[in-house]
């Protein structure tokens, strides 16, 4: 029998502009999310991956310290126990990507893993971070990750995160594919003219490398009143191939979902050997500094 697994993807507009008071952003865009994860759930979601930062802009487009306010300690804030309460009423696994407070002054971008049963699992800190102009101010906001490349075992398979900008480096997309993750999300913010040309080459690749599914999320339209980019959206799926299997809409809320076979892993591998024909002793290079 087929190991199938129905996944989503949401990507949700700026429901407030990003001068509104903080807090009404983030209750606003935690109502807004609430609603499309009941959605998806109701359409049948085992697992569901929500966007970088979901229950606020992509406040990095500036470097103001008010932004450290929508930070929450994981697993311990309101937003992780909120969603471990959803996870448990609808059954499905949940990433949620979260602006974490670890130490006062000592941020990082992270995602929560909670299974099905509503038990938080663990979390991932995004190890890449960007600072390019224009407009990608975060070593401002975050500390580089310090918790490697973790897979966590769900109820539906085994899941890894990688987070926005870490999908440009394949070596971290390659370790989670050796600690055995057979879904890896994506959740992202990246803008138009900067990166779209790279929005379906990397991730499909990959997956090709690492054989194993790729969800990758990334936000849609545009965030006042900074407007300095389209978020343009267009989440989807793709099989251990990089054959895209469903994608979203580019510029409006949207729940992107597929079926993913886990059984086409095995197959795929069973075909091309890059596990076994790796030479690592010869890759020295790439760790050094």
């Amino acid at each position: 029998m087929a190991r199938m697994v129905r996944g989503a993807l949401i990507q949700a507009t700026l429901s407030e502009p990003g001068d509104a008071p903080i807090e009404k952003i983030k209750q606003s865009m935690l109502d807004k999310h609430v609603g499309l994860i009941v959605k998806a759930a109701e359409k049948g979601a085992q697992i569901i991956c929500l966007q970088e930062l979901f229950y606020g802009p992509y406040f990095c487009c500036e470097q103001d310290t008010k932004w450290y306010d929508l930070t929450e300690k994981i697993p311990d804030g309101p937003t992780t126990h909120l969603m471990c309460e959803l996870a448990k009423k609808h059954g499905v696994v949940m990433v949620i990507p979260l602006y974490e407070e670890d130490l006062t002054g000592v941020y990082y971008n992270s995602a929560a893993v909670i299974d099905a049963d509503g038990k938080y699992l663990g979390k991932y800190r995004k190890m890449h971070i960007p600072h390019v102009a224009p407009g990608f101010w975060e070593k401002f906001y975050f500390r580089p990750g310090n918790m490697g490349y973790p897979v966590f075992d769900t109820a539906v398979g085994k899941v890894g995160v990688y987070i926005c900008y870490d999908r440009h480096f394949p070596d971290g997309a390659r370790c989670l594919g050796l600690n055995g993750a057979e879904m890896v999300f994506n959740p992202s913010a990246t803008v138009a003219g900067l990166s779209e040309y790279l929005w379906k080459l990397e991730q499909p690749a990959h997956a090709v490398a690492n054989q194993y599914f790729v969800g990758a999320i990334n936000r849609p339209g545009t965030e006042p009143p900074w407007n300095f980019g389209e978020f343009y959206g267009q989440s989807y799926f793709c099989d251990p191939r990089g054959q895209i299997m469903a994608e979203g809409k580019r510029s409006e809320d949207d729940i992107v979902m597929a079926d993913l076979d886990l059984d086409m892993i095995r197959e795929v591998r069973n075909t091309w050997q890059f596990f076994r024909d790796r030479r690592p002793e010869s890759y020295k290079e790439i760790v050094q500094p």
